[in-house]
């Protein structure tokens, strides 16, 4: 065991992945938290990264998405370079993993700030994931707030719509969060209320520093929620969390669910 401001902060991997299967197995209300770290596994990039889109691209903001037709257009057609990395992807075994844990009935939800849909795709309820950044797989009309199908709006791009455009002439964008653009504010109070309701709060493949998703966890950590926290790189709540391992996603997820199979079979 380590210290760390007064608070313990166990940080062997074999160690802890047996104290997460014990925390799991006897928890009432399990939460997992993902971000870019679980997906990049399935050969999605992480765009925020050093190489990714965004270090490459400017982004377009939602104000000038909003009101300016060129802005919409190139807002589109970085979309369709980020999607590349998106059409082939599947989920890893860090996706079916955390879905072989619903099935054994050990999991209350999923709180993710990736937008690539690979969670339900894994197996697990739509009704158990929160997305806090939204779907690409879903567009949505910014003025009637109608969805269309991803494949829906790449015919009408393919038909020569540059920036498509719903029938009631409101402009149609991806279901997800732009730079600039607010939080969904009822995805973000569900989130909330689950994080300081959970006794058990595992953080899988997030760096934990875009806001107002990261503060989650403290919220859980706060109500005396056990933290675990499965990340390559540090966060900053590495100081008050209960166990800390870094590692792969896939890796360590594959082993918590064997170890709860285990222990309820």
């Amino acid at each position: 065991m380590a210290e760390e401001k007064g608070r313990r902060v166990k940080k062997t991997p074999v160690d802890g992945i047996g104290l997460i299967v014990q925390k799991i197995v006897t928890a009432k209300k399990v939460i997992f938290f993902t971000g870019a770290g679980i997906s990049t596994e399935s050969g999605i990039p992480d765009y925020r990264s050093q190489g990714g889109i965004w270090d490459k691209c400017t982004p377009v903001y939602f104000d000038e998405f909003m009101t300016d037709e060129q802005a919409r257009i190139r807002y589109w057609r970085q979309r369709l370079d980020m999607e590349k990395g998106l059409q082939q992807a599947k989920p890893n075994i860090g996706h079916t993993s955390i879905a072989r844990l619903h099935e054994l009935g050990c999991l209350t939800a999923v709180i993710t700030q990736n937008i690539d849909g690979l969670h339900q795709e894994s197996g697990i309820p739509s009704d158990k994931i929160i997305e806090l950044h939204g779907n690409t797989r879903r567009v949505r009309c910014m003025e009637c707030k109608s969805l269309i199908s991803w494949e829906t709006a790449m015919a009408m791009i393919a038909a020569g719509k540059k920036a498509p455009e719903c029938a009631c002439g409101g402009y149609y964008k991806p279901d997800t969060i732009s730079f600039g653009q607010a939080m969904p504010e009822q995805e973000t109070r569900r989130a909330a209320l689950l994080s300081a309701q959970s006794d058990l709060f595992i953080v899988v493949g997030s760096t934990l520093l875009v806001q107002p998703a990261a503060r989650m966890p403290e919220f859980a950590r706060n109500a005396g929620a056990f933290l675990v926290i499965i990340n390559l790189s540090e966060t900053p709540c590495d100081s008050i969390c209960h166990v800390l391992i870094r590692d792969k996603a896939g890796k360590i997820l594959e082993e918590i669910a064997n170890g709860v199979e285990k222990n309820l079979t």
